[in-house]
């Protein structure tokens, strides 16, 4: 921000932050009206960041965008693949303990970007994710299916605390559902990959 207040031109600004702001929803739906709650350091640090721009754009009568990222993934980009989660062996959680997970393709999230400059409100929010309902398991099942691979060991909570780091323990801890309606009125982003079904084929529907 010290650099862009330098720059006295700059009239649009794109923040990409983080739908973890949010913390555990308990698998909650719902929009970007939901007040932040994040858990975490690194999500109290995008909070915190999220706030300054705000502050520094109202300031300096600048439009910004913040973008709510939440998992990104481009099958056709090497470290871009889930199936790598696969190939560690890292389980999912039964399903009765699985969290509701959200997603968005690099190439969609790069024309978001795009269009947040084009078209985004003023200090405003957006959900940048895809149409997938599905939990984390369920999804980690679709990519082994589609990859060939065998399906990820389930296990329980008190598994996974024994077992696992404390980032992924992190990510593994909270569930929620996001609504991008927002992304899609405001921004007018038509998503080339709708669901991770096709995102993971990499067979984008004709334009």
């Amino acid at each position: 921000l010290h650099t862009f207040a330098r720059a006295s031109a700059v009239q649009r600004l794109v923040y990409g932050s983080t739908t973890g702001v949010y913390g555990n929803a308990q698998g909650a739906c719902f929009d970007e009206t939901r007040p932040v709650a994040p858990a975490t350091d690194r999500a109290r640090r995008r909070v915190d960041a999220e706030q300054r721009i705000r502050r520094w754009a109202l300031a300096q009568a600048t439009t910004a965008s913040i973008l709510r990222i939440p998992g990104i993934y481009a099958a056709n980009r090497p470290g871009g693949h889930p199936r790598e989660r696969l190939l560690r062996g890292t389980p999912a959680l039964v399903r009765e303990e699985d969290v509701h997970t959200n997603h968005i393709h690099a190439d969609d999230l790069a024309r978001a970007c795009l269009l947040a400059l084009l078209r985004g409100k003023a200090q405003r929010s957006y959900h940048v994710c895809d149409d997938t309902a599905m939990k984390m398991g369920d999804y980690f099942d679709l990519v082994a299916d589609l990859s060939g691979l065998p399906r990820p060991r389930r296990i329980t909570w008190e598994q996974a605390r024994q077992e696992l780091s404390p980032i992924q323990l992190s990510f593994m801890g909270e569930s929620r559902q996001l609504i991008n309606r927002r992304m899609k009125a405001e921004l007018r982003l038509a998503l080339r990959y709708p669901t991770v079904r096709e995102g993971l084929a990499g067979n984008p529907p004709a334009d």
